[in-house]
C-alpha cells in the first residue's frame, strides 16, 4: 500500500507530457524566489527554462528591453503551433502631404486663400484646401470669387482676369465683395459693371462674418429646390380667405378671423352693410369704410372730366369728286352745316382718321401745286432763252 501511494504521488508530482506549462509573469521577468524549486522536476523540451538566481538580477535589469513576443517565442517550436494564414496586403493610406480626395459636402478652398481671415468665420460647413481655379467651390455647378474693395483699388484688373479663368465651367458664379473702405461709390460701380457684363452674381458683405455666412448658406442650400423660396399658399378655405382680405389696407389676420366667424363666408361679408361690419369686435370706423368701399367700388372707374366729342370731317375728295385747292375757306363754311348733321356719338378714332386723311390730302395738293409752278417756270425760261437766241 505504501508503494502504491508513493507511485501515485510521483505521478501527481511529475507533469504530463501533453500539458504545456505557461510560465507566470514573475517567472518570465526574473522575479522567481530561488532556483531550488526548478530542481525537483525537469520541464519538457518545449517549456522555457526557469531562470536561475544569477540570471534573475540580470533579467530584472533588462526587463524593460524584453518584449512579449520574445518571452513566448518558444511556443512556435511546439507541436501545437500552426502558422497563421497569409493575409492579403492592403494598400497603405495616403499621407497628409499627398493629394487625397476631398470629403463630400465640404467647401473647396483654393490655396490662394491661405491666410485669409474669412476662413475663421466658416463654422457651419466643412472646408478643405484643394487645387481649384476659383477661390471657393460651393457645389458641382457653383463657385465664388473673393475680392475686397481695398484690393480692387490696388489691382483694378484682378477681377477681370479671374473671371476669364473660369470660362463657362460653372452655372452660378458669385462675386463675394468685402466692402472695407469708406468711399465705395466708384470701386463698387466698377465691380458691379464687371459682374453684369460677365453674367456673375454680386454679393456684398460689410464684414468677414457676413461673407462667411454667405458661403455657408450657398453650400447648405446646394441641393435644395427653388420651391423653398417661393410663396406657398394653402388650399384650405381659411388660407384663401386670409389671402384675399389681407390685401385690403389696414385689415390683418385677426380681423379676417373675426369677419369669417361673424359672417361665415366671403360672399356674406361682401354683402354686409356698414352697420353690420361695425358690430364686429375689433373692426373700427376706418376699416369698415375701407371694406365697404372695396366691396362696392365698380370695376370700371368713371372719369370726372367731360368727354369732348370731335366731329367727323369727311374726305373732301370723295364728297365733291375733285381735289380741294389750297385756299378752301369758302368750302369750309359750306361744309359746317353738313358736319353739324353728323351723329354726335362718333368716336375719337374715326375723328383722328378723318383728320389725318384731310391733312395728307392737303399735303398732296400742295406738292402738286409746287410741281406745276416749277414746270411753268421752267417752260417760261426756255421760251425766253429761245427768243434771245433768235
Amino acid at each position: 500500500m505504501d508503494g502504491q501511494r508513493e507511485q501515485q504521488g510521483r505521478r501527481q508530482s511529475e507533469p504530463g507530457k501533453n500539458v504545456i506549462k505557461i510560465p507566470s509573469y514573475q517567472e518570465v521577468f526574473g522575479n522567481a524566489a530561488s532556483s531550488s524549486s526548478s530542481s525537483t522536476a525537469a520541464p519538457p523540451s518545449y517549456n522555457p527554462p526557469l531562470p536561475s538566481a544569477s540570471s534573475a538580477a540580470a533579467a530584472a535589469s533588462s526587463s524593460s528591453s524584453s518584449s512579449f513576443s520574445q518571452a513566448f517565442s518558444f511556443l512556435k517550436s511546439s507541436e501545437f503551433y500552426t502558422p497563421p494564414p497569409p493575409q492579403a496586403t492592403t494598400p497603405r493610406p495616403p499621407q497628409a502631404g499627398s493629394s487625397a480626395p476631398a470629403p463630400k459636402n465640404s467647401i473647396l478652398v483654393s490655396h490662394r486663400q491661405k491666410g485669409n481671415p474669412l476662413l475663421k468665420h466658416i463654422r457651419n460647413a466643412r472646408w478643405t484646401f484643394a487645387d481649384i481655379v476659383p477661390d471657393y467651390v460651393l457645389g458641382q455647378s457653383s463657385c465664388a470669387l473673393y475680392i475686397s474693395l481695398r484690393y480692387h483699388l490696388l489691382h483694378p484688373d484682378y477681377l477681370y482676369y479671374r473671371i476669364r479663368e473660369l470660362q463657362k465651367n460653372f452655372k452660378l458664379r458669385v462675386i463675394l465683395c468685402h466692402i472695407d473702405v469708406e468711399d465705395v461709390v466708384k470701386p463698387l460701380h466698377e465691380i458691379t459693371r464687371t459682374s453684369l457684363l460677365h453674367d456673375c452674381t454680386l454679393l456684398c458683405g460689410w464684414s468677414l462674418e457676413e461673407c462667411g455666412r454667405y458661403l455657408e448658406t450657398i453650400k447648405v442650400y446646394e441641393n435644395k429646390p427653388a420651391d423653398s423660396i417661393r410663396e406657398h399658399m394653402d388650399n384650405d378655405y381659411l388660407s384663401r380667405l386670409t389671402h384675399a382680405l389681407t390685401s385690403i389696407r389696414h385689415v390683418n389676420k385677426t380681423d379676417v378671423i373675426t369677419l369669417g366667424s361673424s359672417f361665415g363666408s366671403l360672399s356674406q361679408t361682401m354683402n354686409a352693410s356698414m352697420e353690420e361690419l361695425a358690430r364686429c369686435p375689433g373692426i373700427g370706423e376706418r376699416k369698415v369704410k375701407r371694406l365697404h368701399d372695396t366691396f362696392h367700388e365698380p370695376f370700371k372707374r368713371v372719369s370726372s372730366r367731360p368727354n369732348v366729342v370731335v366731329p367727323d370731317t369727311p374726305d373732301r375728295e370723295n364728297v365733291s369728286g375733285r381735289p380741294s385747292s389750297i385756299n378752301d375757306g369758302a368750302q369750309d363754311t359750306a361744309e359746317k352745316p353738313d358736319a353739324s348733321k353728323k351723329k354726335k356719338d362718333s368716336n375719337v378714332r374715326s375723328a383722328l382718321t378723318a383728320a389725318f386723311a384731310k391733312y395728307s390730302e392737303k399735303i398732296r395738293n400742295e406738292s402738286r401745286y409746287s410741281t406745276s409752278v416749277a414746270v411753268e417756270d421752267a417752260s417760261g425760261s426756255a421760251v425766253e432763252d429761245e427768243k434771245t437766241k433768235n
